[in-house]
């Protein structure tokens, strides 16, 4: 029989995930990672001193700069975020933990905008289950619902959104608008007003954070399936204002191409002498367990290929691969694709096989248990010296690390992994069955892994990503700073030694007075006459980022 749609669903595997469970995953998950550690190296660490230098003045709001030079990535957005951020921080409150707290936000809306764009993409008639004859099909809310829960499970689940996402940088700030404007295209016409913001403030943002090509391809794209869309489940006064929607984005996009370009935020990065192996490593991980869900879907929903609940997401998923394909650098242009290939990959659990589920559901468990005992192994052998080689490699890394002990860390870390055995023993035991059982086990030990991570060995990635040790280094050989000439300096460098240090920069040949000069190791064209190399300070798990200190000589 064929049937209108491939899902199948009855109103027992609806049941509604527990909201507690839901928002303490999600909070794990948004907190762990932006709390207590300092800006790392090296995007995380740049994007922070272009924030800093707009706050204290030091630079032009329409066109940032850090000692000079202007940001890598042509972004606006992020930079105020930040500036506004540390502008308000309370006395005594470490500026680049404001400015973290403002991310944390950015990271909470995304996964609360994913949420409710698959929700109101469940909602439409071409994506409901199959009516059975004497009833007992799954309600369209209960449906809807249960979707979106396992849409924000996929989205957490993805290996790549880890670190990314947990950045004070413009790549998070566009993951964020984007989430906005997927919801904006995704609700109407159950909604207008709201999603019709949403979708002026995420093609806005977009731009304004580095993407306007990615803006206006989504709201061209956006606009079409809504003037192509023929309504479904709408009621026919619903239809006037969705294609109103639809073409007050049509003239959007053509606002932002001109707010780009007088903002001149317009820069092509097109690279097409990219090495395709790493760049299929990079898809197959980074997008992991998602693609192959989401394939899954277009291969059971494939006669429904035009309607939104598949197009729209399709679209944008479309969009961000083949940015990473053409474009560098690759992981954070593929990052705008995890919202979209996580409604795919939601859609593909109403058609999945019991045996598909099950071979999921072992390989999630072998593959995070086996990643949560490597993490408590090295800390305990980093804490007792038992067994003893994962804390001597960690040191051949990490020259100079000290271990510390932390009672908080230990805590949060031992409640995870004690909520994990309790997942497990749930997923394994005998239960009703949920759409969203599939996904349980991804999500939560890709929270639990990013959580021990950002407890347990905290410290030590701590000591190795952040600019401290380097910048404490430099202190340590300047007996009294004064100004400071640079030669060579990257972008990050030079944010962390007027954060940290609070340095007088200068660029080298800018003054004659200052007593002292760095210079990167590569520098080699620049003159020793007058100058006397006093240290070589070495960030401590990178030997080829090193600084050499030197002291202007007096003249005779």
């Amino acid at each position: 029989m064929m049937h209108p749609t491939p899902a199948i669903v009855a109103q027992t595997a609806v049941r509604p995930l527990p909201r507690w469970a839901l928002l303490l995953l999600c909070a794990a998950y948004v907190l762990a990672g932006f709390l207590g550690r300092e800006p790392w190296k090296a995007q995380d660490m740049t994007a922070f001193g272009y924030m800093f230098q707009l706050a204290i003045g030091n630079s032009s709001w329409l066109a940032p700069t850090l000692l000079g030079r202007p940001p890598e990535f042509d972004a606006l957005l992020p930079y105020w975020l930040g500036a506004w951020a540390i502008r308000a921080t309370p006395s005594g409150w470490d500026a680049d933990l404001s400015v973290r707290i403002v991310f944390m936000g950015v990271l909470a809306l995304t996964l609360a905008a994913t949420w409710w764009a698959i929700y109101h993409l469940a909602r439409r008639q071409k994506a409901q289950p199959v009516a059975f004859a004497f009833g007992g099909e799954a309600s369209p809310i209960d449906y809807a619902r249960t979707m979106a829960d396992a849409g924000l499970l996929a989205l957490v689940a993805c290996l790549g959104l880890g670190q990314l996402s947990h950045e004070t940088t413009p790549a998070l700030t566009q993951l964020g608008c984007l989430a906005l404007a997927f919801y904006g295209f995704a609700a109407p016409p159950q909604r207008l007003l709201i999603p019709g913001l949403a979708l002026a403030l995420g093609l806005s943002g977009l731009a304004l954070s580095g993407a306007p090509t990615t803006a206006v391809l989504i709201a061209l794209g956006g606009a079409v399936l809504l003037l192509l869309d023929d309504g479904g489940d709408a009621r026919p006064d619903r239809q006037a204002p969705t294609r109103w929607v639809a073409a007050a984005a049509t003239v959007f996009a053509l606002a932002l191409g001109w707010m780009a370009s007088e903002l001149d935020l317009w820069r092509w990065r097109v690279d097409i002498d990219r090495d395709w192996r790493s760049l299929a490593r990079l898809l197959v991980w980074f997008t992991w367990p998602a693609w192959p869900l989401a394939a899954w879907t277009l291969w059971r929903w494939r006669r429904q290929l035009e309607s939104r609940h598949v197009a729209l997401p399709l679209w944008i998923t479309a969009i961000g691969v083949g940015s990473a394909l053409l474009s560098s650098p690759s992981d954070r242009a593929l990052l705008l694709a995890l919202p979209a290939l996580a409604a795919l990959a939601a859609f593909a659990l109403p058609t999945l096989s019991r045996n598909v589920s099950a071979v999921i559901d072992w390989f999630t468990l072998l593959f995070f248990t086996g990643c949560v005992l490597v993490i408590w192994v090295v800390w305990i052998s980093l804490q007792t010296g038992v067994p003893a080689k994962p804390a001597s490699n960690v040191y051949k890394l990490a020259p100079g690390y000290e271990p510390s002990f932390s009672l908080l860390a230990f805590v949060l870390a031992l409640a995870g992994t004690l909520a994990w055995a309790a997942l497990v023993r749930w997923r394994v035991g005998r239960h009703r069955s949920a759409l969203w059982k599939s996904l349980v086990l991804p999500a939560g030990g890709a929270a639990l892994c990013w959580l021990l991570v950002m407890t347990l060995w905290l410290p030590v990635l701590d000591y190795a990503r952040s600019y401290v040790p380097t910048v404490r280094g430099v202190l340590r050989a300047m007996d009294a700073p004064g100004c400071v000439e640079v030669a060579g300096l990257a972008r990050g460098q030079i944010a962390a030694l007027q954060y940290h240090a609070g340095l007088d920069l200068r660029e080298a040949g800018e003054s004659d007075s200052c007593p002292w000069r760095l210079l990167a190791a590569a520098v080699t064209d620049l003159g020793t006459q007058g100058w006397q190399t006093v240290a070589v300070v070495r960030r401590p798990a990178d030997a080829a980022d090193t600084l050499r200190v030197q002291r202007r000589q007096p003249s005779r």
